[in-house]
């Protein structure tokens, strides 16, 4: 039973369902829905035809979308033109008959040969088309079976779709550019059809065989044959510039290596390509509107001369990636940023052993230092122990082991500190001189470069940092890389060390606190500065206090019993059983500030005084600078006067950052922000101390009336005898109870700045600015001048562009200045980031490079002017930024002449050379047979071309006749054909009518 029920089942399974779509009507359907997706359904005729020039500036757009054939895959992309004109489609409606727009395309003359467009519009002129080709890793379609089934799924899909627009499908390998395809309008077809060989035939390596071809194809059955239209264009290749060399001139390596080094030589960046950046001059001569029968051109005679063509075009090929100078130098020093090595590590132990050998006797300086002693011992300093063991390392390192030579060495600390090459004073006139050395630029560049310095987060140009960037640059490439770099490095950082110890100003750098702009390095270095100012005018201060006492010892002397108090004074003052230096420089005595010389001039009386003051102390007014306006105490008649105050301590950014760490630890308790308040208070109870000082029975609210008079608030009343007067109170911040001004109020002591605790402590920031140079690492220290590095590199960039004025330099080299300002910003630069950055700077450089030789080949900054020396300038601007351009009067004209000259010296050259070796091995014959005199000149008996052959032809035949019968629509007929010397393609577009046929 259950098997007569299976069998009428098996039957109905063995029907076979003819409604059921097989994969080739998918893969048809699928075309469809994209034709549908992207709206290309419909005619395609009523757009204006493209200007001239349009598919070589307009801009070209595509969309593509995969699509499935079974399990194989396709992607289709359409690619078109976009035109303005496209918005106004629609006022005029197109005939119902009107051909597409591709096969109008097929005869418009105004974009034949554009120079940067797909090979598709090349060949075929058309501004719209679809092509369907395998996808990425997909086989390509061989066998002439698929190509059949592909180009009969398009064909279908356009019918039904009714769309117009040409669709190709890429067929044979992808390296071969092989299309087929069709386009369809009403009434009308055209196939697209395409040849490909690696030899051109000999009876079509011509005009006229090319047209025997183009006629036999479209088959005109006419007699009197409706006229072709002939474009043709030879290109020609030149590649040997002869005597036009390339005219970078190398770097003087004798003068960078062998000691004769100046500030001009050394301190500018090397800039050049090594290799000529131009490597070909593409020559397309063009004749544009030819006839058959106008020209002969055939396999004995041709009368297409270049030289007659009425158009010639020029484009240059540029050598990819040429070494350039500039680009190396940035290369190098960025890899440095990588290294891991100490300078110990680098230079070796056998520094550090030496070294080692000398620390038994700075260790006895630093103890001799801290002992007690009446008067200072400058023999034996730090700097002076340093200074010897520096010898003595110089002296037995071997010269071998030495990565700079001495005479380089001096060189360098030459350039980067020429205040050395005088004999030191430490006099203040040339602290100033050593200190305003950067003052010498005009307004206009110290703009430009504060804008660029502030940008990248380097140092001014003219400063020690940026000069100690370009030394290590040079250094690092042509003094042997790292060891140099390391080198150089500790002999900098022993320099620091001798002018801290000896209070010599450091060269080069800008007077003031340290400039926040400015990378860490250069404000470290302006820290020691300020340090060593500090220190200087605390010693000036000292000596011209000794000055002043024992001028009045002597006058008190011959004064007599008035001035018996003198000596007493004199005695208190130098109590102390140390040295000055090691008094001042102790953290729990106290010191004559800066401000304290100025004082001595302000206020001599004052000091004048305090001969018979000493039980009086603190009654006594000390530190006054000056009155403060008219104002007078609250308390009494006395003039409120202004103090002598000390200087807030100058900050680095590194020290800003901590001290903001240490202070956001300290959390928003109430204990924590009253310990805050304190910790920032120093300044503020320093400045309170000076003024009781100054102002001897004042009270907080004559301090605050100076310090903040907001804080001071006035208003008017009447008193007992109906007079207006003014009184005034604290503000509310001010009375609010455990005011830290109020705290600190009643504790300050009245005490003048220069017996007042230090707020900055010289002594021990010097020696933590010097240690903090002397661990770096040679790529810690590159990382810290890789702002100048870039900076100078973006100033040589600009001084090079200037002489060139290429515009598209000048927003290259912006843009690379905006990009590496974002990324110095950060406090951790991405370096990969700031490597893109060099290579930006590396392609204008390259871009420079590319302008001097085209300007060097066409004669251009040889001194003569004019008409001609202004169009070859606008010429070579336009190579360097456009694809292809126009040779205004083609050979006739300025560069033309040029252009022809460059290829027969070429010419001329080749054929020297060819002869040259054909002639060498008969030269011994000759020389017997009647000597070298007796020979003909090279090139004298053979008649040279002045051009070499066309390395490619492209010749283009339209025309337009009734295809396939005499009655049909007379319809486009293209033929594009490229005869290269392995390359031979016939690109063929040939239209039908399929209503009357």
């Amino acid at each position: 039973m259950m098997a007569a029920d299976s069998d009428p089942e098996s039957e109905v399974f063995e029907i076979t369902d003819f409604t059921t779509a097989s994969e080739w009507e998918r893969f048809v359907s699928r075309v469809e829905e994209v034709l549908n997706d992207w709206k290309l359904i419909g005619s395609s005729a009523g757009k204006s035809s493209p200007e001239k020039g349009e598919y070589t500036s307009g801009i070209w757009e595509e969309k593509s979308q995969e699509i499935n054939f079974a399990d194989f895959k396709f992607s289709i992309t359409h690619h078109y033109l976009k035109q303005e004109s496209d918005e106004g489609e629609g006022k005029e409606e197109p005939e119902e008959d009107a051909f597409p727009l591709a096969m109008q395309d097929l005869l418009c003359m105004n974009n034949d040969f554009p120079p940067r467009a797909h090979c598709l519009v090349r060949w075929y002129g058309v501004r719209e088309f679809l092509v369907i080709s395998p996808g990425a890793n997909c086989e390509a379609i061989i066998s002439e079976s698929k190509c059949n089934l592909l180009l009969s799924s398009i064909s279908i899909s356009l019918a039904n779709s009714g769309c117009q627009v040409p669709m190709f499908v890429q067929i044979q390998q992808k390296w071969r550019r092989m299309y087929a395809g069709e386009c369809q309008g009403p009434g009308v077809r055209t196939d697209f059809e395409m040849v490909h060989l690696r030899k051109v035939p000999s009876q079509y390596n011509h005009l006229s065989g090319l047209l025997d071809i183009f006629k036999s194809k479209i088959g005109c059955p006419l007699t009197p044959l409706p006229p072709i239209n002939i474009a043709i264009r030879f290109t020609y290749v030149l590649q040997d510039w002869q005597q036009y060399s390339w005219p970078q001139q190398p770097p003087d390596f004798d003068a960078l290596l062998g000691g004769e080094v100046g500030g001009v030589e050394f301190g500018k960046l090397p800039f050049g390509a090594c290799e000529d950046p131009i490597s070909e001059l593409h020559l397309a001569t063009t004749w544009p509107h030819l006839t058959e029968g106008i020209v002969v051109d055939n396999d004995v005679y041709s009368d297409l001369d270049p030289l007659q063509a009425p158009h010639w075009s020029v484009r240059v090929r540029k050598a990819e990636n040429p070494q350039c100078l500039l680009g190396d130098f940035l290369n190098e020093f960025f890899k440095l940023c990588c290294r891991k090595e100490s300078t110990e590590e680098v230079l070796g132990r056998g520094l550090a052993e030496e070294e080692g050998k000398e620390n038994s006797d700075i260790s006895a300086a630093l103890s001799k230092l801290t002992e007690p002693a009446a008067v200072p011992i400058p023999k034996l300093s730090v700097s002076n122990m340093v200074h010897s063991a520096r010898k003595r390392i110089r002296r037995h390192r071997r010269i071998d082991e030495s990565p700079l030579s001495n005479d380089m060495l001096n060189s360098i600390l030459l350039y980067l500190f020429p205040d050395a090459a005088v004999e030191k004073s430490s006099e203040n006139s040339d602290s100033r001189t050593a200190q305003t050395n950067t003052d010498g630029k005009n307004g206009q560049d110290k703009d430009s470069d504060y804008n660029l310095f502030n940008q990248l987060k380097s140092a001014p140009s003219d400063s020690l940092t940026y000069r100690l960037a370009l030394c290590v640059c040079l250094v690092n490439f042509y003094q042997g890389g790292l060891r140099a770099v390391a080198h150089l490095w500790q002999e900098f950082v022993l320099e620091m060390r001798y002018r801290w110890e000896n209070n010599y100003l450091v060269y080069g750098l800008a007077g003031g606190p340290p400039d926040l702009r400015c990378c860490l390095l250069h404000q470290k270095l302006q820290m020691l500065n300020c340090c060593i100012e500090r220190k200087r005018a605390r010693d000036e201060a000292r000596k011209a206090a000794e000055g002043g006492r024992e001028r009045k010892a002597s006058e008190n002397g011959r004064l007599g019993p008035d001035g018996a108090s003198a000596p007493s004074d004199h005695a208190r003052e130098v109590s102390p059983g140390k040295s000055w230096d090691s008094w001042s420089d102790s953290e729990d005595e106290f010191f004559e500030c800066l401000s304290d010389q100025e004082e001595v001039k302000e206020v001599p009386s004052a000091e004048g005084e305090k001969g018979g003051a000493k039980e009086a102390g603190k009654a006594k007014p000390e530190g006054r600078l000056h009155p403060h306006g008219n104002m007078t105490l609250l308390n009494a008649a006395e003039p409120l006067y202004i103090p002598v105050t000390q200087e807030p301590a100058p900050m680095t950014e590194d020290l800003l950052e901590e001290q903001s760490e240490v202070l956001a630890k300290l959390g928003t308790s109430a204990e924590g922000a009253h310990l805050r308040a304190r910790m920032q208070s120093a300044c503020l109870l320093s400045d309170m101390e000076s003024f009781k000082a100054a102002n001897p029975g004042c009270v907080l609210e004559d301090f605050v009336r100076w310090y903040s008079p907001r804080d001071y608030v006035e208003e008017e009343v009447e008193d007992e005898k109906g007079n207006t007067v003014f009184r005034g109170e604290l503000s509310a911040r001010m009375k609010i109870p455990g005011n830290m001004w109020v705290e600190a109020w009643e504790t300050a002591r009245a005490t003048p700045v220069r017996r007042q605790r230090r707020l900055f402590d010289d002594t021990k920031e010097a020696e933590k600015v010097l240690h903090y140079l002397a661990v770096q690492k040679p790529a810690d220290l590159t990382r810290h001048l890789l702002p100048c590095i870039l900076h100078a590199a973006v100033l040589k960039l600009k001084e090079e562009e200037s002489l060139e004025d290429i515009p598209s330099v000048r927003k290259a080299i912006q843009q690379a200045t905006s990009h590496a300002s974002k990324l110095l910003r950060h406090p951790i630069p991405d370096y990969k980031k700031l490597e893109d950055v060099i290579n930006q700077l590396m392609a204008v450089e390259t871009v420079i490079a590319r302008a001097r030789s085209l300007k060097a080949k066409f004669g251009i900054g040889k001194g003569e002017r004019g008409e001609d020396a202004e169009d070859l300038e606008k010429f070579v601007s336009s190579l360097l930024e456009e694809p292809e351009v126009a040779v205004m009067g083609a050979g006739r004209g300025p560069a033309g002449s040029i252009i022809h000259k460059l290829f027969v010296s070429a010419q001329r050259g080749f054929l020297v050379d060819v002869e040259a070796a054909l002639l060498a091995p008969l030269d011994e014959d000759l020389g017997r047979m009647g000597g070298a005199d007796d020979r003909k000149p090279m090139g004298g008996g053979i008649n040279v071309p002045d051009f070499p052959p066309p390395a490619g032809r492209e010749i283009l035949l339209r025309t337009c006749v009734p295809r396939p019968a005499p009655y049909s629509k007379a319809l486009p007929q293209r033929l594009f054909c490229v005869l290269m010397r392995e390359d031979f393609r016939l690109a063929g577009a040939f239209s039908s009518d399929t209503s009357f046929f």
